[in-house]
């Protein structure tokens, strides 16, 4: 295994020397460039001088009694305006006609509300809260428009039928950076280097198990490498494909690897004949494999414009799919079960297909269909609202976020200048990792705030009072 110290050089300047660059290394914003402001030259010939006016010879008293004399002699007359004017201070100005009190007055505080008098208005400013609930719901977030972080991922293969990026239970990011994997733990940001391989690669797919210590990794020579990630060392090589394997899905103990061989193997990582299934529906390179939470059912995406759906019961058929969907007019890739919906799968298309669809798996039916006007990339579900977040391709290389059923776009987040391969979200669900073909890779805040350490904090010593309190009443 190659040392850490050879990875880790510090970088050049120059773009085109890519082997210099750090992997994983954060990138630093430019620094702002000043500018002088250039000084206002003052106008020649105009007067800097305000003239101000003299009011001393000026008598208040007598131009204030001709006003009121002539306003109150054209009013006296007319009793209609009277009775106008007191139906309006009544009920506008809270007046009770012995004493006119204005609002808009130069007074220390407004005027007080007559006895038993209730706005009706104020509903407007109100909150509907359910019986049911313990908090006002919220009506809107704040969504950043600008990446957390930005990392270098030198090497990154650009190739749309891959799948480079994964992140783990245990809040540990996997990417292959050409021949080579790297974790990168996101809770204290270090780096290890997992693999380096030589004629086997380069690495093609990488995947992490649901209990976050163990990893498969798809190679370019058509096997499949099981890591430890804890110790550093590898477990087993599954074979089985006749190319390289571009895709893979865990479902519990059985992996599901997906090859440019167009065939689906379902391997148990238990056993020593580890093959236990063997699906062939599909007519080229199989690029997108994803298990539903459930377990119950396996979709797979691939070159030939098609999209399965499998179910578990029957994955030692060779054809034994539920569903042959057929509407996409280019590679299915982007794959992602909803996870308030068990039965509700959503899929992407490549550059001439351009839309997200929405499949009811139990009957085969799309129940919606978006033209995103770019090629789709990848497919994250929010875990905390009904959203959906894509990465795309050509033309724009951005990411969308889109409020479900809707499909109305509420974000887009740009600043990749390729195209956006791959996602991977994070443990807690707030935070999407993207990888492009730019080489790097960049963390999106954007499907809420986490709870912050002062509010842990807050409920920790709020817990630690109680406690303490129920140690006095014992």
């Amino acid at each position: 295994m190659a040392t850490m110290a050879k990875a880790f050089q510090t970088p050049t300047k120059s773009a085109s020397a890519r082997w210099d660059r750090d992997p994983l290394r954060e990138r630093m914003s430019p620094e702002p460039v000043v500018t002088k402001k250039t000084p206002k030259t003052k106008t020649p010939g105009r007067s800097t001088d305000r003239f101000i006016t003299d009011r001393s010879a000026m008598d208040f008293e007598v131009a204030n009694y001709l006003l009121s004399k002539e306003n109150s002699s054209s009013e006296a007359t007319s009793p209609m305006k009277m009775a106008y004017r007191k139906h309006l201070a009544e009920n506008l100005l809270n007046d009770n006609c012995q004493k006119q009190s204005r609002i808009l007055a130069f007074k220390s505080k407004p005027p007080p509300p007559s006895e038993g008098f209730q706005n009706a208005r104020t509903t407007l400013y109100s909150q509907n809260v359910g019986a049911g609930d313990q908090k006002p719901r919220k009506t809107f977030r704040y969504i950043p428009q600008a990446p957390e972080r930005t990392l270098d991922a030198p090497d990154l293969l650009d190739d749309y039928y891959l799948n480079l990026l994964d992140w783990s239970s245990n809040n540990v990011l996997a990417i292959a950076l050409g021949m080579t994997v790297y974790l990168w733990d996101a809770t204290t940001s270090s780096i290890e280097e997992l693999m380096t391989v030589d004629e086997e690669g380069p690495i093609t797919s990488v995947s992490w198990a649901p209990d976050g210590q163990y990893i498969a990794v798809g190679l370019n020579n058509s096997t499949v490498q099981l890591w430890d990630s804890t110790s550093l060392r590898q477990l087993r090589t599954l074979r089985g494909h006749s190319a390289r394997v571009g895709a893979l899905a865990w479902n519990g103990p059985t992996l599901a690897t997906g090859g440019r061989d167009s065939t689906i193997l379902n391997h148990d990582v238990r056993i020593r004949n580890h093959v236990i299934g063997k699906l062939t529906g599909h007519e080229q390179e199989v690029c997108g494999l994803k298990w539903s939470p459930s377990g119950q059912q396996l979709a797979s995406g691939g070159n030939d414009n098609l999209l399965h759906i499998w179910d578990s019961a029957a994955a030692s058929n060779s054809s034994s799919y539920l569903h042959r969907l057929d509407d996409h007019q280019a590679a299915v890739k982007a794959l992602a079960w909803c996870p308030f919906q068990s039965n509700l799968l959503a899929s992407g298309g490549g550059t001439a297909d351009r839309c997200i669809k929405f499949w009811n798996t139990h009957t085969g039916v799309c129940v919606n269909s978006i033209d995103t006007q770019s090629q789709v990339c990848a497919l994250q579900w929010s875990k905390h609202e009904k959203e959906i977040l894509s990465s795309h391709g050509f033309s724009q290389n951005q990411l969308c976020l889109w409020k479900y059923p809707s499909m109305v776009k509420m974000a887009e987040f740009t600043g990749h200048t390729s195209r956006v391969l791959h996602l991977a979200q994070s443990p807690d669900g707030y935070t999407v990792a993207s990888a492009a073909g730019d080489e790097t890779l960049r963390f999106w805040q954007v499907f809420g705030t986490p709870e912050t350490k002062q509010t842990s904090q807050k409920r920790t010593k709020e817990v630690g009072s109680a406690l303490t309190c129920l140690n006095r009443i014992r």
